[in-house]
């Protein structure tokens, strides 16, 4: 399953800060239809994600009905990006 999103970059500044793009409803769905064939335990998807010339392995996880990204630091500085920027994420799901 390969599904393109779109969202902002934000920071969650809990007790280990990360940055996460939230997955948009309709690409969350078709994500939760295939959750059953990929998680491995508690929701989380193993994914594929490339944002520009940037590829990275990461899992997606269930919150509030979505599914959020997570970005590592080495995306973001490669990508120049900060807290708002809109990024548009190409996710590959092996299902």
């Amino acid at each position: 399953m390969d599904l393109v999103v779109e969202g902002a970059v934000f920071s969650w500044r809990g007790p280990s800060p990360y940055h996460f793009v939230t997955v948009p409803d309709e690409e969350s769905a078709a994500l939760k239809a295939a959750s059953a064939a990929v998680t491995y335990g508690w929701g989380m998807i193993p994914v594929t994600a490339t944002i520009g010339g940037t590829g990275w392995t990461t899992s997606l996880f269930p919150k509030d009905g979505r599914y959020l990204i997570p970005l590592k630091d080495k995306v973001r500085d490669a990508e120049g990006l900060d807290v708002d920027d809109v990024v548009t994420i190409a996710l590959h799901v092996d299902v």
